[in-house]
């Protein structure tokens, strides 16, 4: 029976469990917070459900508990940094205060991160550079998930990336997709809770299309948009792997595979808003676009329009009320860990009675 447990409690015991792993207390509790903010957002598949896949890499010694990045190049506005295998999201973190620095400076910023790890929602850390006043592009690489275009082989990762940027009072404008018809994740949530997936999300070994998730994750994510999708997982790849100097196509290692060095690469464009408009007339102009877009009438069976990044908002919201739902599965993952590192597991939301007819 799936448990309910408060965002604050499920924060602090993947943070304390990450630093029994070595790893230090502010990067840990970086890594439980991407981690309760994607439960927090409405997407389990990048939530608790993987703080065991971190763990484990980091047992094995696939990635460093320690984050001790090194820097390749600097030339001021674009910067490239080795990250030697550390956890993903601490190196993407970085990454944006050095990317705002550096596009406060010179306008625009590029910074490279090779031999990274998976870092979770892209969101996330786009969103930090927009409320910093920059409009922010990530594009990372991931493992081989889905075949070229007229293939039945994975050799293309789900390539995901994301733009935010500051909406004024609707706070952050933001996207975050991968280039399949669905994030890799979402295939292992449904697992987890013995639930078939859509049709058109993955195809098994054969390149037969299913709607069994053991099946999915065994063979082929399908792209987005057809052909469009697998094109632009390609060229992410060309930005985030090849220019990046890190790994890429069938070389990158993902978060689920316990061993192996990672070698994800990623690249953050920042743009300081201020070096192409006066900031002020910036979030007029995009209030002025958000209001245009929510005042479209709705489709019939539709209550409200809204734009990218705002479902995410309002879930959250709500969650931090109600709490956030704990599948079996990952219940029983989290139990493990608790029981390897000695940490009291969150106490669940006692359940609500229902009352008599």
């Amino acid at each position: 029976m799936p448990l309910t447990v408060g965002a604050a409690d499920l924060l602090a015991f993947a943070a304390a469990t990450t630093e029994v792993h070595g790893v230090p207390p502010e990067d840990a509790r970086l890594l439980a917070d991407t981690l309760v903010t994607a439960e927090l957002w409405g997407h389990p598949s990048h939530g608790m459900l993987r703080l065991p896949w971190y763990l484990d890499r980091i047992e094995s010694g696939a990635t460093a508990s320690v984050a001790a990045p090194q820097v390749v190049s600097d030339n001021g506005a674009v910067l490239v940094v080795d990250g030697r295998d550390g956890l993903g999201q601490v190196l993407t973190d970085r990454a944006v205060t050095h990317g705002v620095e550096r596009a406060r400076r010179h306008g625009i910023s590029a910074v490279a991160v090779r031999n990274s790890g998976h870092f979770g929602t892209a969101a996330y850390f786009t969103r930090k550079a927009a409320e910093q006043g920059c409009v922010a592009i990530l594009v990372t690489n991931a493992s081989p998930a889905m075949a070229p275009w007229g293939g039945r082989e994975k050799r293309v990762g789900t390539n995901p990336w994301s733009i935010a940027a500051p909406g004024g009072r609707y706070g952050t404008v933001v996207m975050d997709i991968a280039n399949t018809a669905v994030a890799r994740g979402k295939i292992y949530h449904a697992k987890e809770r013995g639930q078939p997936i859509p049709e058109g999300w993955a195809a098994d070994t054969d390149g037969v299309p299913t709607t069994d998730p053991r099946r999915a994750i065994e063979g082929l994510i399908l792209p987005m948009a057809g052909h469009k999708g697998y094109a632009i997982s390609f060229m992410f790849d060309v930005l985030a792997g090849v220019l990046t100097g890190s790994a890429f196509g069938g070389a990158v290692v993902g978060p689920y595979q316990p061993a192996g060095k990672s070698g994800v690469g990623h690249l953050l464009i920042c743009v300081d808003i201020r070096a192409m408009a006066d900031p002020a007339e910036f979030e007029q102009r995009m209030e002025a676009l958000v209001e245009g877009t929510k005042a479209t009438p709705a489709a019939p069976g539709v209550s409200e329009v809204f734009v990218p990044g705002e479902p995410e908002t309002r879930t959250a919201e709500r969650l931090r009320v109600e709490g956030i739902t704990v599948v079996d599965d990952t219940w029983h993952s989290l139990t493990r860990i608790a029981a390897a590192t000695g940490t009291p597991l969150p106490r669940p939301f006692p359940p609500v009675e229902e009352l008599p007819a």
